[in-house]
C-alpha cells in the first residue's frame, strides 16, 4: 500500500451562486462509508430546506474501487453524483466525502449546466482543500527482554514507525506500527541485530492510520 493525501481539516467549505441558485460545497475527512453515510446525514439536517443534497465519495484509498459512492439526491440521473465522484477521483485524495447543497433559484441550468455546477463546485472545493499524507501502516506485537529495549524503540524510529503500547512483564510486550513500505527491511535489520532471537507477530491485516 502507498501513501496518498487525506483531507487535513474537519470540513472545508466552499459556495457560489449560479443563475440564482445558490450550490455549497462541503469536503470531509471521512474513513470508510460509514463516516461518509454520517457526514451527509449531517449535512442533510444542517440544510433542511435545499432542494438538494447530491453527495460522493472516496471512503478508502484513491484506488479501492470497493468503497466509491454517489448520489444525484432528484437532479437528473448523472448531472450530480458522477461529475462530483469524477473530480474527487481525479484529485488523488482518499477518505474524503463531498456534498453539494443546492438551494433553486428558479431558473433551470440544463443538463450541461448542472454537470459544470456540480463538478466544478467540487473542482473548487479540492483546490481550497488543505491536504496531509497518509501512509497505511501495518500493527505488529514485539516480545523482547528489558536489555533490547532501546535498540527496538531506535530501530522503529528509524523506520518511520510508531510504539502504540508497551506492557511491562518479566518481558516487554511492545505493540507498534510500520509503513507497509519498510516491513521486510525492518524484519531483516530485527533479525540482524537478535541473531535471529526477535521476530514480529503480525496483529491484523487492517491498515492502521499513520
Amino acid at each position: 500500500m502507498e501513501a496518498y493525501d487525506i483531507p487535513a481539516a474537519d470540513v472545508c467549505v466552499t459556495e457560489e451562486t449560479i443563475k440564482k441558485s445558490r450550490f455549497i460545497t462541503y469536503l470531509a475527512h471521512t474513513e470508510g462509508s460509514e463516516a461518509a453515510k454520517a457526514f451527509v446525514r449531517q449535512i442533510r439536517e444542517q440544510h433542511p430546506d435545499a432542494r438538494h443534497h447530491c453527495w460522493a465519495w472516496v471512503a478508502g484509498a484513491p484506488d479501492d474501487s470497493q468503497q466509491l459512492g454517489f448520489s444525484d439526491d432528484g437532479e437528473p440521473s448523472g448531472t450530480a453524483g458522477k461529475p462530483m465522484l469524477a473530480q474527487l477521483m481525479g484529485s488523488g485524495v482518499g477518505e474524503v466525502t463531498c456534498v453539494v447543497v443546492r438551494y433553486y433559484g428558479g431558473i433551470m441550468l440544463g443538463t450541461g449546466g448542472l454537470v459544470k455546477a456540480y463538478g466544478g463546485g467540487v473542482r473548487q472545493g479540492l483546490q481550497a482543500l488543505t491536504r496531509c499524507r497518509k501512509v497505511p501502516m501495518q500493527r505488529f506485537t514485539l516480545r523482547c527482554d528489558y536489555g533490547f529495549l532501546t535498540e527496538a524503540e531506535r530501530l522503529v524510529e528509524r523506520f518511520n514507525g510508531k510504539i502504540i503500547a508497551s506492557d511491562y512483564q518479566a518481558d516487554i510486550h511492545l505493540t507498534l506500527a510500520l509503513p507497509f513500505d519498510s516491513i521486510r527491511e525492518f524484519e531483516k535489520q530485527l533479525s540482524d541485530l537478535s541473531r535471529g532471537a526477535l521476530t514480529l507477530q503480525r496483529v491484523d491485516q487492517r491498515p492502521s492510520q499513520s
